[in-house]
């Protein structure tokens, strides 16, 4: 779960981690308000769980109450990266020396926690990383000992030497904040050095583990505050699994594993699956209905791959369903379809005689696959 980066830096605030003052804005009067409590002027930034927001035009620099509520109003109620945009946060502005980039993640590959630091933070760290890899301090981090002071020493060893007090302490309180409100991610790029000395986290950024948010109660809470896909909340609503993915092949599938394995061998036929949807292992001919309006709905899918292995699920019932679904929402796209288990001969059998051009029988998963990614890609 990514948090937007005004409740990033609460979190940050809690843990003593010094933040810009800064106000959320929904209106754009309320910007013009954020401003003149912040004494005039201000930053202006989009909210979205999205980066490279400062190169895409998602943080404006203004230097009057007015010039805060254009930007504001240029913001709001657009799309940024394709996410709506439902606020901004107001900022105070800041006499800014140097900038630099930190931030401490799960490191799934050595099973433990790395930490980096570069003096050339702000914007650009990926291509720093690729081009001039030493540019960036690296430690990897024990979960059980914690970070250690011979860490922060390593991390901030090129930052200047008015920075490394006030570096060092912000690490450590990002540690805390890593563990106690089981992150994964905690980043704050710039990282910033002021004039007068202090060093300040201009940024927040905080991906919090899913597995561990039923001891985060607080941070759960804090989704009632995103903006809902449409998509997302019809298959909520109707207790369908479905993720939205970025490709152009709708996977509809029964049971979590055999939905991997497709859209693994949609992968291996040369495309990428459009989401995931599972319809449970007691799918019914109202979930698969259900399921197709959802798939259906999205316009990036140009081909619906529908696999499924009866064993509860009678094929009869799971034809009957698509039949049902097409009478209902009118598909643009081909579906193809591979049934296999518990009555999937008869199932076959009734999407034979229903000759409806826009289903394609598949034997095989591997065959289906190749069928809907060559689909996919013929409708393009």
């Amino acid at each position: 779960m990514d948090l937007y980066e005004h409740q990033g830096k609460e979190l940050f605030a809690r843990h003593g981690i010094p933040v810009p003052r800064g106000i959320v804005a929904e209106a754009v009067d309320e910007a013009r308000a954020a401003a003149r409590e912040l004494g005039g002027g201000g930053v202006v930034k989009v909210q979205v769980q999205a980066g490279g927001r400062g190169k895409a035009g998602g943080v404006v620099v203004a230097g009057t109450v007015e010039e805060v509520a254009d930007a504001a109003g240029t913001m709001l109620g657009t799309e940024f990266k394709g996410l709506p945009v439902t606020r901004v946060l107001v900022e105070e502005l800041l006499p800014i020396a140097q900038e630099f980039y930190t931030s401490i993640l799960l490191d799934r590959s050595t099973k433990d926690y790395l930490a980096m630091l570069t003096a050339e933070g702000g914007m650009d760290i990926e291509t720093l990383a690729e081009e001039r890899p030493e540019a960036i301090r690296r430690v990897h981090i024990d979960a059980m000992l914690g970070l250690r002071g011979y860490h922060t020493l390593r991390l901030t060893g090129t930052l200047p030497t008015e920075a490394r007090a006030g570096a060092t302490d912000i690490l450590h309180r990002l540690w805390s904040v890593l563990r106690d409100a089981d992150a994964t991610l905690v980043e704050v790029n710039p990282l910033v050095l002021l004039t007068d000395g202090r060093v300040v986290a201009l940024d927040a950024k905080v991906t919090v583990d899913d597995n561990a948010l039923y001891r985060q109660a607080e941070i759960e809470g804090l989704k009632d505050s995103f903006p809902v896909d449409p998509v997302e909340q019809r298959a909520q609503d109707a207790g369908l699994q479905y993720v939205k993915l970025d490709g152009t092949v709708g996977i509809i599938g029964n049971g979590a594993g055999l939905v991997m394995s497709t859209l693994d061998v949609v992968d291996q036929a040369g495309a990428k699956a459009a989401n995931f949807l599972d319809v449970g292992g007691g799918a019914s001919a109202e979930s698969m209905a259900t399921s197709l309006e959802v798939i259906l709905s999205d316009p990036s899918v140009r081909s619906v791959l529908i696999n499924i292995f009866g064993g509860i699920t009678r094929g009869d019932l799971i034809a009957h369903g698509i039949l049902g679904a097409l009478e209902k929402v009118e598909a643009k796209v081909p579906l193809v379809v591979r049934l296999d288990g518990t009555n999937a001969e008869e199932g076959r059998r009734i999407l034979t005689e229903a000759a409806n051009p826009k289903i394609v029988p598949a034997a095989t998963m591997l065959e289906a696959a190749q069928q809907a990614a060559d689909l996919a890609k013929a409708g393009v």
